[in-house]
């Protein structure tokens, strides 16, 4: 008897098992959340798309990019874990975080490095170097930038100048592409500029970057790589750093890296980061 009375229970339940199962949506997965600045995407939505298709093909979910203003609100997004990744600048508030983790540095001219473009419109044929530029304007991109930012100052400091005094008048745009465009229409007499942004706007509007000039080039600097949360589950990791790096190899891959100006992706070498820690740790001593 009590295995009939199972019986007619397990008979009973099953059909509204499968009911449910069928009217009730399963539950979603959730999305990789990837943040970005304008530094590397200006509102490129269309490639953003075709970036996205091949990213949840490889990962075998969905994939959504959080797009804000400035490092600052990404880094915040980031400590707040309102986004997984994001790709931010090289600055050791990323790099030697331990709140975040390395997952993946960019090949850009089929090396992990950039430099500083030392930038003034194409009519200025006297300016060579930083030091031409006292008492003139000059266009910083964002306060977590190295190259716009960090650089031009610490040149400045290390001749033993303040770099507060140094210029006539100083801006912020909050973008590199805005730096440019400043200095292009003569609003800034000056800027200095990601050389990866520089020869993809090269690329993309030569009538813009042919009203600047590229006056000095700096060292080779780590390139602005893609940090993780440190709760961001190592399974997740794992697949978003295989798909990157893997993009070289993937017909659709390099058709988005061809779009980005890019050659790939490599693991991260923290030792590449090093040269931007020590210029900030000498900002801060001296």
């Amino acid at each position: 008897m009590p295995q009939l009375r199972l019986r007619r229970v397990r008979d009973l339940l099953l059909p509204m098992v499968i009911f449910f199962s069928l009217i009730l949506p399963a539950r979603a997965v959730e999305p990789v959340r990837i943040g970005l600045t304008p530094t590397f995407l200006n509102e490129r939505h269309a490639l953003m798309a075709d970036w996205r298709t091949y990213l949840e093909r490889k990962m075998g979910r969905p994939v959504t990019f959080v797009l804000r203003d400035s490092y600052q609100e990404t880094m915040e997004l980031l400590h707040q874990q309102h986004i997984d990744v994001a790709w931010l600048c090289d600055c050791p508030h990323v790099t030697a975080n331990p709140d975040f983790r390395l997952l993946a540095t960019p090949l850009f001219q089929g090396r992990p490095y950039y430099r500083a473009y030392l930038i003034v419109p194409e009519t200025d044929r006297a300016t060579r170097g930083i030091f031409d530029l006292k008492g003139k304007v000059f266009a910083y991109t964002d306060p977590y930038s190295n190259v716009g930012y960090l650089v031009p100052r610490y040149e400045i400091k290390k001749s033993g100048v303040d770099p507060e005094h140094f210029f006539r008048r100083t801006f912020f745009t909050r973008s590199q592409r805005k730096a440019i465009e400043a200095v292009a229409v003569g609003v800034a007499d000056a800027a200095s500029v990601n050389s990866y942004i520089w020869e993809t706007m090269h690329r993309q509007a030569p009538v813009l970057t042919g009203k600047t000039r590229i006056a000095a080039r700096s060292q080779e600097y780590g390139f602005p790589p893609f940090v993780a949360d440190h709760t961001f589950p190592l399974q997740d990791f794992r697949r978003l750093q295989q798909a990157l790096i893997e993009m070289s190899d993937d017909a659709r891959g390099r058709e988005v890296l061809e779009k980005m100006n890019l050659n790939g992706f490599a693991l991260p070498q923290p030792e590449i980061y090093r040269d931007v820690q020590d210029i900030v740790r000498y900002m801060k001593n001296n």
